[in-house]
């Protein structure tokens, strides 16, 4: 198939550190090209990957300073893709209600991967108000705020079977990984960690938005048993999530996904998560982490980890969260949709 993959300007594809956005259209994209499929990506000049490239901003938006109308670079974007929509089968966007508009108003066969939460009370007006989109939603929670819009599948999340492997390792700590912000709670994990006696790797961003939660609830939590590592990349996954007893992800909101989960169950980690948003999709109680609900039942399972079985973590993840099972899935919804027949499909993953 002739597949256009359109990311968001704000990140690279793939992201250089934090972004779960950019990263996921990395991998889909990746893996059609792998299976043989004419894909061009739309993103930022500082994306790499097999595909054609259409490099629509010089950098990646995040990085540019000089920058400060995000909102023009992605209406190029857009422009872009309509001039060059005839050259495809399917148009896959991954930028939530942008092509609404524009691309009902078009022939080319489209649809839009949300990627972000949708219990903000402006979403419902919009979606009511613009022309009916082809949804996918990345979990079956993630749908509650929003039932309404036009979903046509559940696609979990997947990531390359061989990036993120585990490594010999004494697990001896416990990790946090992803971005420092309050909705992630990495103060709950610092109070779990020292409940159960163990010391806390932190490993995460903070953007601008956060910086005064972390200055003023963060960093004074800092400190002998709990170090904060900084953002890290790929290369660095393996060895901090296999050196690890347990992932904490400790979350205080309706997390769409959650890609922090099967990273660390690639590397055979066992999740311990609060019972929020796509956590009981992604995580088997008592399989590949545990569901808990406050810090002391989070406290309770550090206690059990030793029960899991690693290579069984990794084993599942092998089943359910590979990029090249989000491939198939994606591409019996672009068949689908290229022959014109949107048809509701089962959550998936």
């Amino acid at each position: 198939m002739r597949i256009a993959q359109i990311a968001p300007l704000t990140e690279s594809v793939p992201p250089k550190f934090y972004g779960g956005t950019e990263r996921i259209v990395s991998y889909l994209t990746e893996e059609l090209v792998a299976m043989g499929h004419d894909v061009t990506l739309f993103a930022s000049g500082d994306s790499t990957t097999a595909a054609r490239l259409v490099p629509v901003w010089p950098r990646a938006l995040r990085l540019d300073a000089a920058v400060r109308d995000h909102v023009g670079p992605h209406m190029l974007l857009m422009e872009q893709v309509r001039r060059q929509a005839g050259a495809f089968d399917v148009l896959h966007f991954h930028m939530e209600y942008w092509p609404a508009s524009l691309f009902s108003r078009q022939a080319t066969p489209f649809l839009t991967t949300l990627h972000g939460r949708l219990d903000l009370p402006e979403l419902q007006p919009v979606f009511a108000g613009l022309p009916p989109l082809n949804v996918i939603s990345i979990s079956e929670s993630q749908r509650r705020p929003l039932p309404e819009a036009n979903y046509i599948a559940t696609i979990h999340h997947g990531i390359p079977a061989t990036l993120l492997t585990p490594q010999p390792a004494r697990p001896d700590y416990l990790a946090f990984l992803g971005r420092i912000s309050p909705e992630k709670r990495p103060d709950r994990a610092i109070r779990i960690a020292r409940r159960a006696g163990l010391k806390l790797k932190i490993a995460a961003k903070v953007d601008r938005a956060d910086q005064v939660y972390f200055d003023t609830e963060i960093r004074p939590m800092l400190g002998g048993d709990v170090e904060l590592i900084g953002e890290i990349g790929d290369a660095e996954k393996p060895a901090f999530l296999s050196g690890a007893r347990a992932l904490l992800m400790p979350i205080d909101w309706p997390e769409p996904f959650g890609l922090v989960m099967i990273e660390a169950m690639a590397c055979g980690t066992p999740v311990i998560a609060f019972d929020h948003g796509s956590v009981p999709e992604v995580i088997e109680d008592g399989v590949t982490g545990f569901i808990v609900r406050d810090e002391m039942g989070a406290a309770h399972a550090v206690d059990r980890v030793g029960e899991l079985s690693r290579p069984l973590i990794r084993a599942v993840f092998e089943e359910r969260f590979t990029a090249r099972r989000m491939a198939e899935d994606y591409l019996d919804v672009y068949r689908s949709i290229a022959l014109h027949q949107p048809q509701r499909l089962r959550a998936v993953g």
